[in-house]
């Protein structure tokens, strides 16, 4: 399993990555895997100020729908627009498969409550 050193993690098994002024979350390898195969996912939150720890959409697996909960308080810029027809690609490639474009209210964002690569292996027992 494979857990980039660079992103930050949740323990709701989002990844953010910080870019500049925004900042890209996605779903882990760990999370893709306990879902299966994923067939769908539903992102209504466009253009709206997200609070941290908020539901932001759902994900929908052939065994489950899961829902997907922010890492940080930002207003949601983009969904990617690749996963709306291939979804799997998620299954695929994790971490290079982004599902939301995140601008952060300000350079404070409290990353604080995320985690580094090591404590979230800690976390689901790797």
């Amino acid at each position: 399993m494979n857990f980039p050193a660079e992103l930050l993690y949740t323990k709701d098994h989002e990844w953010i990555s910080f870019e500049d002024g925004y900042a890209l979350v996605g779903i882990t390898d760990f999370a893709q895997k306990e879902l299966g195969d994923i067939v769908y996912l539903d992102i209504p939150s466009l253009n709206t100020m997200v609070n941290k720890e908020d539901v932001f959409g759902t994900v929908e697996a052939v065994k489950t729908v899961s829902d997907l909960f922010m890492p940080i308080t930002g207003q949601i810029l983009e969904v990617n627009p690749v996963i709306d027809k291939n979804p799997e690609l998620i299954n695929q490639e994790p971490y290079a498969t982004w599902l939301v474009k995140v601008a952060p209210p300000d350079d404070a964002t409290d990353k604080s409550a995320l985690l580094s690569a090591e404590e979230y292996k800690e976390i689901i027992g790797h």
